[in-house]
């Protein structure tokens, strides 16, 4: 078996710095939106109280999702099979539920023929839920993807004696907040390129490209309820970057 290694980044600080001059203006190109598939276990597109409360206006969205919102139109995935992702060219995995084989399959193939898909991929999630351990409702507190991230030359690595707590880590010229995160490792003969942190990756996948983060706790709010300003502008631009916006 290959070595696994680490690279440093060409391409992706330029991105990133033109995401970021962009990320100011998505209100202005609202009409020209686009659809990008989200499948997560996350409760980004409905929120923990489910859908009857937001319908009824008994709680606000999710403020992942009317960022998100601000740049393209959602289309709610439950699987992630070639009929759901030929709906969409862009897509945005974010702590999602282990994959069946046919859907590893299927997601490959998507992103080869050309697909952009940004991951979030937490090995602990230290995100509050109300629902306890084995309600389905919960969010996946470790994820699973190995199958995936192998089709793609990249390894998910977990320190489990660093300490906890949130820290923003330096990463391809930008900062980005982390909690207990994860690091990515590349085997010889991919292309991929992955932070000195190793927080954050992108690989070249045939006509394709793949972003993922090892953690994910970029999508939460702050502890008071409120959304952070720099979490907001370092997920948007996240977002941009990654998705060719």
């Amino acid at each position: 078996m290959s070595s696994l290694r680490k690279t440093s980044f060409g391409l992706l600080p330029v991105i990133l710095l033109l995401a970021a001059c962009a990320s100011g203006a998505a209100e202005e190109v609202a009409q020209d939106k686009q659809n990008v598939g989200l499948f997560t276990s996350l409760p980004i597109y409905w929120g923990e109280s489910g859908i009857t409360d937001i319908i009824d206006g008994g709680t606000e969205p999710d403020w992942v999702r009317t960022l998100i919102e601000q740049r393209f139109d959602i289309e709610p995935l439950d699987t992630v099979e070639a009929d759901a992702l030929a709906k969409v060219d862009r897509a945005i995995l974010a702590q999602p539920r282990p994959l069946a084989p046919s859907e590893n399959v299927a997601l490959d193939d998507w992103v080869r023929q050309g697909g952009r898909l940004l991951v979030f991929a937490d090995p602990l999630l230290t995100r509050h839920t109300d629902y306890a351990i084995g309600d389905r409702r919960r969010p996946q507190d470790v994820v699973l993807l190995s199958p995936i991230l192998a089709r793609w030359g990249l390894e998910l690595q977990f320190d489990d004696s660093q300490p906890g707590g949130e820290r923003w880590v330096e990463a391809f010229d930008n900062r980005f907040p982390v909690n207990l995160a994860g690091e990515f490792a590349m085997r010889d003969g991919f292309d991929c390129f992955i932070s000195e942190s190793g927080v954050l990756a992108q690989c070249n996948v045939g006509k394709g490209r793949v972003t993922l983060i090892a953690d994910a706790a970029m999508l939460d709010g702050s502890h008071d309820g409120e959304v952070d300003a720099k979490r907001s502008a370092s997920l948007d631009t996240l977002i941009a970057a990654a998705l060719d916006f």
